[in-house]
Formats: C-alpha cells, sequence, structure tokens
C-alpha cells in the first residue's frame, strides 16, 4: 500500500510562486510514476504534470507548460511541483498520483492506483 500526502498549497496572488510536495510511504518510490493533477470547483479533475521514475522524463498539460516544473527526490520519497506565474485559472485542489506499472495514457485518472488526499491552492488576481 502507498500513502501519499501534499503540502505547500495555501492563497497566493496572481504571479506569486508555490511549491508542492508530495511525500510517499512506500519502499520502492523509485518504482512509481508520479503525477499531479487538479481539480477547480465545478470541474473534472485534470492533469497537469507526470515524471518518470527516474526523473528524466516530464510532461506538462499544455496550460501549464513554461510555467510549472514536476521535479523528485527519490532519496526523500517525495515529488515536488515548482508553479510560477500563477493565474486566478490555476485555482484548485491540487493532487498528486501514483502508479506503479505502465501507464498508457497519463492523462487519465484510472491509470493511477494511489492518490493523495489534495492540497488547495487559490491565486487571487
Amino acid at each position: 500500500q502507498v500513502q501519499l500526502v501534499e503540502a505547500g498549497g495555501g492563497l497566493v496572488q496572481a504571479g506569486d510562486s508555490l511549491r508542492l510536495s508530495c511525500a510517499a510511504s512506500v519502499r520502492s518510490f523509485s518504482g512509481l510514476i508520479m503525477s499531479w493533477f487538479r481539480q477547480a470547483p465545478g470541474k473534472e479533475r485534470e492533469f497537469v504534470s507526470l515524471i518518470s521514475r527516474s526523473g528524466a522524463d516530464t510532461y506538462y498539460a499544455d496550460s501549464v507548460k513554461e510555467r510549472f516544473t514536476i521535479s523528485r527526490d527519490n532519496a526523500k520519497n517525495t515529488v515536488y511541483l515548482q508553479m510560477n506565474s500563477l493565474k486566478p485559472e490555476d485555482t484548485a485542489v491540487y493532487y498528486c498520483a501514483a502508479d506503479p506499472g505502465y501507464i498508457r495514457n497519463y492523462a487519465d485518472l484510472r491509470e493511477y492506483d494511489y492518490w493523495g488526499q489534495g492540497t488547495q491552492v487559490t491565486v487571487s488576481s
């Protein structure tokens, strides 16, 4: 079983930065593909970013490219999401997700076995 705990959310102004973290309680963190999703009020949960097991490969939703950076520290069992130039439309609950297997469609929620409880990010204009 894998437990994921997000942290780092908060209330910021447009243009500010935040760094989210997701700590995993698992023996083999390096065996997990890690992703971030977000869900705004009244909207479906959407893919934000993915990082491969080694950290060598990353993917981003078009809406966050050039502004967000995903990274991981396998020694600390933690994945990060650095969010810069935040916009009001980034307001959402941010979730980390993990899967130990092969992912065909990284934007599909059903591909992931494990989810955190989420952390709220609110960006005021």
